[in-house]
């Protein structure tokens, strides 16, 4: 399947190309447009304005992703939590991790050559960081 979203690639982006290749379409391919207008017929936007996998009702793209595919595992919205807070930084979510990831992502899109490296070079951290809440949660009572 083909998934379009902008150019330059920041937290919430990389997140969503993430999930989308994890836990949505194990073979993606990723296009990268500067006009909406585009957008290939054949493609589904995603994090762009006016689309139904971006910003909604307070939501960042990551958060209508899990919403939209009905993904409520917890460590996935653990994640959306601090890809929210490092994208919209609205202080909804107590997301310690947020400006680090934030940081972290701005210092990877100075040094990776396009957004094709840019995910290459997140896919790990953010499969590390899913593992690392997805343990934690399994160490957690039922009451949590």
């Amino acid at each position: 399947m083909r998934w379009a979203t902008r150019r330059h690639c920041h937290v919430d982006r990389a997140a969503c190309a993430w999930l989308i290749r994890r836990f949505i379409d194990p073979d993606p391919a990723f296009l990268f447009v500067d006009d909406p207008d585009e957008l290939p017929g054949d493609a589904t936007p995603f994090d762009m304005r006016g689309v139904e996998l971006g910003h909604h009702r307070g939501r960042c793209s990551f958060e209508s992703f899990l919403a939209y595919y009905d993904l409520d595992e917890p460590a996935l919205v653990d994640i959306g939590r601090i890809v929210h807070e490092a994208d919209i930084g609205d202080d909804l979510y107590d997301a310690q991790e947020a400006p680090g990831l934030d940081a972290v992502i701005r210092g990877i899109s100075l040094v990776s050559a396009d957004d094709d490296e840019l995910l290459a070079m997140t896919r790990p951290m953010f499969d590390g960081l899913y593992e690392l809440l997805r343990r934690s949660h399994l160490h957690q009572g039922p009451e949590g």
